[in-house]
């Protein structure tokens, strides 16, 4: 299965509701190896970086699925399409 960023914009109603720029974020962030590396990768700041994370972190617990850390947002990203396991 091919993941892209139109796929993960149309889950259900009850998702943290992501922009596409947050979930190409946190899809570099989850696929590399440090915060500096998506920074270079998507041409941003490693503070746009944190920004983007903090408000990703914000969504998922206004919808009640918390996911303070990396291995919680692995586990989100997973259920919603975002990543899959394979890509991992």
């Amino acid at each position: 299965m091919t993941v892209t960023v139109e796929n993960c914009m149309t889950q259900d109603p009850v998702g943290p509701h992501l922009s596409e720029r947050e979930v190409e974020v946190l899809r570099e962030w989850l696929l590399s190896d440090s915060k500096s590396r998506v920074a270079q990768n998507l041409y941003i700041s490693v503070g746009t970086v944190g920004t983007h994370l903090s408000r990703i972190r914000e969504k998922y617990a206004d919808v009640g699925r918390n996911a303070p850390t990396k291995c919680e947002l692995l586990v989100r990203a997973i259920q919603d399409q975002i990543v899959t396991i394979d890509e991992l």
